[in-house]
């Protein structure tokens, strides 16, 4: 069986953080909304939090030996260490999972949680993709 890789206390710290602001909307909101309301309030939960963060981040590739504006944007980047990728969706996908792996490969980051609103329970919809 392969070891958790552990991650320093002060990314799961972010982590804790950031999870704990989107149970908080998720309380007040329940599921069912669009993926833009859920952001925006999450959001707003970071910011009373006192957490730094990044929205809408652009995260250029580099291909063939050029730097391009694919058109990429990171939801969330909390803390510049952890990234948040929001959903909200009747059920997570693979593609869901690759896309946030891509970004921690791209960023360099090493945790990444997909966070999925449309869920009775947030805790159902929460997934962790640790590098």
């Amino acid at each position: 069986m392969k070891p958790i890789s552990s991650l320093p206390a002060e990314i799961e710290s972010v982590a804790s953080a950031a999870i704990e602001c989107a149970f908080k909307v998720h309380r007040q909101l329940g599921p069912g909304l669009l993926e833009s309301v859920y952001e925006t309030c999450l959001l707003h939960e970071l910011k009373k939090s006192g957490l730094p963060f990044e929205n809408q981040k652009v995260l250029p590739i580099t291909y063939d030996g050029l730097k391009l504006e694919a058109g990429l944007r990171l939801d969330v980047v909390v803390q510049k260490q952890v990234i948040l990728e929001i959903k909200a969706v009747e059920a997570v996908l693979p593609v869901h999972l690759a896309q946030l792996l891509t970004y921690l490969k791209l960023t360099g980051l090493r945790l990444g949680l997909l966070i999925n609103f449309n869920t009775v329970l947030l805790k159902d919809g929460l997934r962790r993709v640790v590098l």
